[in-house]
């Protein structure tokens, strides 16, 4: 079969070259029903088009930008590894391609960001992680740049944003532990940089307080979001002459190795020590015994993510531009009631 082309597509659809051309290069100059009518004629020829003809005409690179975080030896980790499929999936359906780049220092991420979008490499950015104080955030408004943030900062109305509240999740977390009958609960905390570890801590500190609860001090422990930094905290907080019964970590991957210093000790996860942690990615459910932890869509909130900065690539107005997701409260066996 002799490959489709916009001449044969506009002699079937009664249109002119320059008519196909435009609806196809997604131009919106051309009406929403000329352009189904285009749109499935070329589907029905099998028509494949010149990405890099088009992206010269359209002064488009027909790429979008993601960059994560070196999280320690450990790369990807299970959260961004399926936050990037769900990027990857959307943006490759319109034939986009992904760029992703791993950050190694925070002082070397808004060159990073700079080299892309300077390069006009990129047409647009997903931002994760957001800080107090967002520089990337601020730069990319700044450059006009279409960007999409999966988080939030204190100016939220300057952006697109899709994000979980934490706060609402710790806080179902915690009471979850409380009506367990826990009243020592240790919560190991995201960085305080990080807009999302102040959501999730007001959510743990709320719960405590509407029980009644104090919040000790000494079983709050600031770290970050690694394998190694959750075993090191758990290791410290099971030394204590008073451990906790119940520890909250600030993602799965840092309960998985709370868990395993649990063990170590010859301690019973979920019967001697409760153990809860955030995101609810795949293996959080596999691992022995399955781990309490609060759902993030991650792939879906992905795929959001990139269909909407898509929309805004396309020049496409955003009427809804802050999405606030209510996360999912998963209990399984890792949770259990104090011993007596």
């Amino acid at each position: 079969m002799s490959k489709s082309t916009l001449k044969e597509i506009a002699r079937a659809t009664g249109y002119s070259i320059t008519t196909v051309s435009r609806a196809l290069g997604g131009f919106d100059d051309v009406n929403d029903h000329t352009r189904q009518v285009i749109l499935q004629e070329a589907e029905r020829q099998g028509y494949e088009p010149n990405l890099a003809a088009r992206a010269l005409q359209t002064q488009r690179s027909n790429t979008v930008g993601l960059i994560t975080p070196l999280d320690g030896p450990r790369f990807p980790n299970p959260f961004f590894t399926e936050f990037v499929a769900g990027v990857g999936h959307t943006v490759g359906l319109a034939h986009f391609d992904l760029l992703l780049s791993t950050n190694v220092s925070h002082g070397s991420e808004l060159d990073a960001y700079r080299r892309l979008i300077g390069g006009r490499r990129v047409d647009g950015m997903i931002v994760l992680r957001t800080r107090v104080d967002d520089e990337r955030i601020q730069y990319l408004s700044r450059t006009g740049t279409p960007f999409v943030v999966f988080g939030r900062t204190e100016n939220v109305d300057e952006y697109v944003f899709i994000d979980v509240d934490g706060e609402a999740g710790q806080a179902a977390l915690t009471r979850h532990f409380i009506g367990l009958g826990h009243r020592r609960i240790a919560y190991l905390a995201p960085p305080s940089e990080l807009m999302f570890a102040r959501y999730r801590r007001h959510g743990f500190e709320r719960a405590m307080q509407e029980a009644g609860l104090e919040v000790d001090q000494g079983l709050i422990i600031d770290t970050e979001l690694t394998e190694r930094a959750g075993a090191q905290a758990a290791k410290h907080l099971l030394d204590l002459d008073d451990p906790p019964t119940a520890i909250m970590a600030g993602n799965d991957q840092m309960a998985f190795a709370v868990m395993g210093a649990v063990q170590e000790r010859g301690l019973r996860v979920g019967q001697d020590i409760a153990v809860g942690g955030f995101d609810d990615v795949s293996s959080a459910e596999h691992i022995h015994p399955g781990l309490t932890t609060v759902h993030q869509p991650i792939f879906d909130i992905a795929q959001r993510c990139a269909a909407t900065l898509l929309l805004l690539i396309a020049g496409v107005a955003i009427t809804n531009r802050a999405t606030l997701i209510e996360p999912e409260l998963v209990i399984r066996a890792s949770s259990g009631p104090p011993r007596p």
